[in-house]
C-alpha cells in the first residue's frame, strides 16, 4: 500500500489529520526511499554547490574548539547530513587545523545512511540526539535540518483560531488543507490577537523539541552548534509550507511522499530554546554575511590560483552562496555556544 492510500485510509477511519501529521508522514517516506539531492534529484543544498561551504564551517568549529582550550576530544555531530558532503569538507578542513574528532550523524533515512557511509566509513548513526555519547563536547552542524520538521498550522476563522487539518479529495493521491472544528484556546503568540480573517500561524513544536534536546546536551557537555536554514525572525503570520520536486515548486497536498516538504524556520524560536537551556546565542545573520566574515572571498581566490581553469566556476559558486539575489539573504545562520566556550567567528557586525 502506497503512502497516499495509507493516508486516505487513516482519514476515512479517524477523520482529518493535522498538517503536522501529514508533513511528518510525507517526509519520512520521502527521505527514507531516495537520495533527493543534486541535479538528478529534487533540490541542491549549499554543500553540493561548493567545497568552500563545508570547509569554512569546519574551520569555524575548529577555531572555537581551539580558542576554548582544546576541551577533551570533541564529537563532530551533524543533523540531517544529506550525502555527507558537508561533513567530508568540514572534517578535512578541521584536520588541516590539527583538530580531529569522532563522527556522529543524526539520520533516519536508510538510503542516505548508505550514501553517508560511502563518504565517511567510520560514522556512527543515530535516530535522534538522545542517543549521542554523553561525555564529550559537541561540534554540531545542522544545515537545512529544521525546515523539514513538521509544523502545526493555526488559522483564523472569524473570532476563533483553529488548527488546519488535511482531508482527502476525490482524486487519488490528492488532499487539501481546511480549518478544523476544534477551537484553539491557548499557546498562540500575541500577534494572533490582531490577525485578520484567514491568517495562518505556524507552530514548530517538533523543531522546538529537537532544538531543546540538542541545546541541553551542549549545556551539559560543552560545545557549539552552527544552524543554517532559510527562515525568519518570528513570530510571524503566513503559510510557508512548500513542496519541491525536480527543482520546481509543486502542490504540497498532491502525491505525498514524492516531493520535499519544508517550512521556513523561526529563528527566534530556536534562539529562545537555546537560551532556556543556558546557552549563548549568536545571530541570526545572513548566510552571505557569515561566509564573507569567515573568508570565502579569500578562499575562492586561493582555490582559483591553484586551479586557474576553475576560476569562473569558483566565482559562480561564491556568488550563488553569498549574493543577496541567490542564497546569501534567504538563508540565515545562528550559533549556540556553551557559556564557558569562545565565541564563533562569522557573526561580527
Amino acid at each position: 500500500m502506497g503512502l497516499p492510500e495509507r493516508l486516505a485510509r487513516q482519514i476515512d477511519a479517524g477523520g482529518p489529520i493535522s498538517v503536522a501529521h501529514y508533513m511528518g508522514e510525507a517526509n519520512q517516506h520521502y527521505y527514507g526511499t531516495r537520495d533527493p539531492l543534486g541535479l538528478e534529484g529534487d533540490f541542491t543544498t549549499a554543500p553540493e554547490i561548493s567545497q568552500m561551504f563545508g570547509e569554512l564551517i569546519g574551520l569555524c568549529l575548529a577555531d572555537v574548539w581551539l580558542r576554548s582550550g582544546r576541551r577533551a576530544d570533541p564529537l563532530y555531530v551533524e543533523l540531517g547530513p544529506g550525502r555527507g558532503t558537508l561533513a567530508g569538507d568540514a572534517l578535512r578542513a578541521m584536520e588541516g587545523a590539527d583538530v580531529t574528532s569522532r563522527i556522529h550523524f543524526v539520520e533516519t533515512s536508510p538510503t542516505l545512511r548508505e550514501r553517508q557511509r560511502a563518504q565517511i566509513p567510520h560514522v556512527v548513526h543515530h535516530d535522534s540526539v538522545e542517543s549521542l555519547p554523553d561525555q564529550s563536547p559537541l561540534l554540531v552542524v545542522a544545515n537545512e535540518f529544521f525546515d523539514a520538521l513538521p509544523v502545526r498550522q493555526m488559522i483564523r476563522v472569524g473570532d476563533e483560531w483553529r488548527e488546519r487539518v488535511v482531508i482527502r479529495r476525490e482524486e487519488e493521491g490528492r488532499f487539501m488543507a481546511v480549518p478544523g472544528y476544534r477551537r484553539i484556546e491557548s499557546g498562540l503568540p500575541p500577534i494572533a490577537a490582531q490577525a485578520p480573517e484567514g491568517a495562518i500561524i505556524e507552530v514548530a513544536q517538533a523543531g522546538a523539541t529537537a532544538g531543546y534536546a540538542l541545546a541541553s546536551r551542549i549545556a551539559r557537555q560543552g560545545g557549539v552548534a552552527i544552524i543554517i536554514d532559510y527562515g525568519y525572525e518570528g513570530p510571524a503570520l503566513g503559510d510557508t509550507l512548500q513542496a519541491v520536486k525536480n527543482h520546481q515548486f509543486t502542490d504540497p497536498f498532491t502525491d505525498p511522499g514524492e516531493s520535499d516538504l519544508t517550512t521556513h524556520v523561526d529563528f527566534t524560536m530556536l534562539a529562545n530554546v537555546a537560551r532556556q537551556a543556558g546557552l549563548r546565542v549568536h545571530g541570526a545573520v545572513t548566510q552571505g554575511h557569515f561566509l564573507q566574515h569567515l573568508g570565502i572571498d579569500v578562499r575562492a581566490s586561493v582555490l582559483a590560483k591553484g586551479s586557474p581553469q576553475r576560476a569562473a566556476e569558483l566565482e559562480a559558486q561564491r556568488h550563488r552562496l553569498t549574493d543577496e539575489a541567490e542564497m546569501g539573504t534567504l538563508f540565515k545562520v545562528m550559533a549556540w555556544v556553551h557559556p564557558d566556550w569562545a565565541d564563533p567567528a562569522g557573526f561580527e557586525k
